[in-house]
């Protein structure tokens, strides 16, 4: 199996300006989140930008980079222009890799872009590992998805899920058993789905929730979920997230963090 991944990043963001150009160990966080993905067996790794700076930044370190709209509503709208520009289509596999996951394992990427080969009834592929906190269970920043028999999605929520009825009578103490999901944010897409998702209308659930990946529920279509056993390395949201990936690489051998 072949597949492409793509790394959508814009410069503005609210809580960490200029957040791909941050230095980490001495190269951009862009730059480390694809040279992670590179470690993948993905068959080409693209990073798709929406400003001359990450284009400079990705050119002055060997990776590749396409240019894209600044105005993009999401970063799935960046990826279908992206999918446009390297003529990615049909049933082409493409991982959306975040950004600001410099700590991401390569073979979780490998794994959710084989989600799709091997279940030809879904356009989409995503991640999820079992909730071991109440804490992370009532925390509205951690993502929940419930899935069937089949392992594909039956939804995503912001709000503990499933409700445990009878158990959570009195309040939320503990966790109902099997263990609850937590929603990894990373994606594979067919590419055709991919060009064509961002013409698909809102959802209203997906209004309501604020997770995109509702859209494609609401339109009849399925999402893979992948099982893994424990969580991503920690992304990058805010200067403390930074602090914390940059004290990681410190800790890493020169031969190791490249």
């Amino acid at each position: 199996m072949t597949y492409t991944v793509l790394i959508p990043a814009r410069l503005a963001s609210t809580r960490l300006p200029n957040k791909p150009l941050a230095d980490v160990a001495g190269k951009p966080l862009v730059v480390r989140v694809a040279e992670r993905a590179l470690q993948s067996r993905a068959a080409q790794v693209v990073v798709a930008a929406d400003a001359p700076e990450i284009l400079a930044a990705c050119a002055a370190h060997g990776v590749r980079a396409v240019g894209t709209r600044a105005g993009h509503p999401s970063g799935s709208d960046r990826l279908a222009e992206a999918c446009a520009l390297l003529g990615l289509d049909g049933d082409d596999v493409v991982v959306n890799v975040q950004g600001d996951e410099p700590l991401i394992d390569p073979a979780l990427i490998d794994a959710v872009a084989a989600l799709l080969p091997a279940m030809p009834a879904a356009q989409m592929g995503t991640a999820a590992h079992a909730i071991d906190s109440v804490a992370d269970f009532v925390n509205p920043n951690v993502v929940k998805v419930a899935t069937d028999a089949q392992g594909l999605a039956l939804t995503f929520s912001r709000a503990p899920l499933p409700w445990w009825r009878d158990g959570f009578a009195s309040g939320i103490h503990a966790l109902p058993q099997p263990a609850p999901l937590r929603h990894i944010g990373i994606y594979s897409y067919r590419a055709a789905f991919l060009r064509g998702f961002p013409q698909m209308p809102p959802a209203p659930i997906e209004q309501t929730e604020s997770l995109e990946q509702l859209r494609a529920l609401w339109h009849g279509h399925r999402i893979a979920v992948h099982m893994t056993a424990s969580a991503p390395g920690a992304g990058v949201d805010t200067p403390e997230d930074l602090a914390r990936v940059r004290a990681v690489f410190a800790r890493q051998p020169q031969e190791q963090r490249g």
